[in-house]
């Protein structure tokens, strides 16, 4: 196996610990290893008029990871996760996700299977699932102002204190649509199961090729969720004449501003994670979630 990359919640006591027993392991099986920090990838709030990001998504990418590692190993929870993947999928290396965190609805592993996922690594016993990423850029006119990749949801909402939104927002070659609501949530299949789920959108299985269009809180009965092809880019304009907030998979955002567009589509770079067993996702449902678990009568 090439060199290892080992991408850590280094503000949390358990990952470091963690991170120190599998370089360990690593180098006494003669494999090099580089460590960061997934605050790399955690872009914050930015005001694009005080910071634009014109280096585009690929600056999440550590300037010690390259093509040639073998595999990157994740230690935290699942915003650890979607930290580590803007960090790696530009450059297709796989991740690895251990979960030291809480919810872990990402996490392939947990600490105490540690020191078997690590004779699997070791021994080569392992595979790929590709998940889909998007690419969401601000723009103005012709100039990109901000952009990052996103592996759950871009949310655009109204800001506290502040009036119900409309959003004008067109799908590929289709003809525009109004929306009015406090806002809209884009989602990949991953993030179906993420703040998409909570607005009343649908779960969706990692395997489908689509996208799906979530009002928050709509001002109509007819403004309900969409599925759709993920090959069709996405606009938003924002139709009101206050500024709006875009939040990204809960780590990076900025503001936006009626002369704005947001402009979403599919990455050329998914994710790659690398998977220990067969993914069953009926079953990730049934243990985090609570999904279709058998009705049970209270007593009498």
């Amino acid at each position: 196996m090439p060199r290892v990359g080992l991408i850590v919640n280094d503000g949390k006591d358990l990952a470091m610990a963690t991170a120190d027993a599998i370089e360990a392991r690593f180098a006494a099986a003669g494999h090099g290893v580089v460590r960061v920090s997934s605050s790399g990838g955690m872009v914050g709030f930015a005001n694009p008029d005080q910071h634009l990001r014109t280096q585009g998504y690929r600056a999440c990418v550590p300037g010690t990871f390259a093509a040639d590692l073998g595999l990157a190993i994740v230690l935290g929870g699942d915003g650890t996760v979607l930290s580590a993947a803007r960090m790696t999928a530009p450059i297709g290396v796989p991740i690895l996700t251990i979960n030291t965190g809480h919810l872990g609805f990402l996490a392939e592993a947990y600490l105490d299977q540690l020191d078997a996922v690590i004779d699997q690594l070791l021994a080569g016993d392992w595979s790929i699932e590709e998940r889909t990423m998007l690419i969401v850029s601000v723009l103005r006119g012709e100039q990109r102002r901000w952009e990052v990749l996103c592996l759950n949801e871009m949310a655009l909402h109204r800001e506290p204190l502040t009036s119900m939104c409309h959003f004008e927002i067109a799908i590929g070659r289709h003809a525009p649509v109004d929306i009015a609501a406090d806002g809209v949530i884009l989602a990949t299949p991953t993030g179906s199961t993420a703040y998409a789920l909570s607005a009343g959108g649908p779960v969706i299985t990692p395997d489908c090729a689509v996208l799906q269009l979530t009002p928050i809180a709509p001002h109509s009965l007819a403004s309900r969720a969409l599925v759709f092809s993920d090959r069709e880019p996405v606009t938003v304009f924002p139709a009101t004449p206050e500024r709006l907030m875009m939040v990204v998979d809960g780590s990076a955002g900025c503001y936006i501003w009626p002369e704005d567009r947001v402009l979403i589509r599919r990455s050329d770079h998914p994710v790659r994670f690398v998977r220990l067993a067969d993914h069953e996702f009926f079953q990730v449902l049934r243990n985090k979630l609570g999904w279709g678990l058998p009705h049970v009568a209270k007593p009498g």
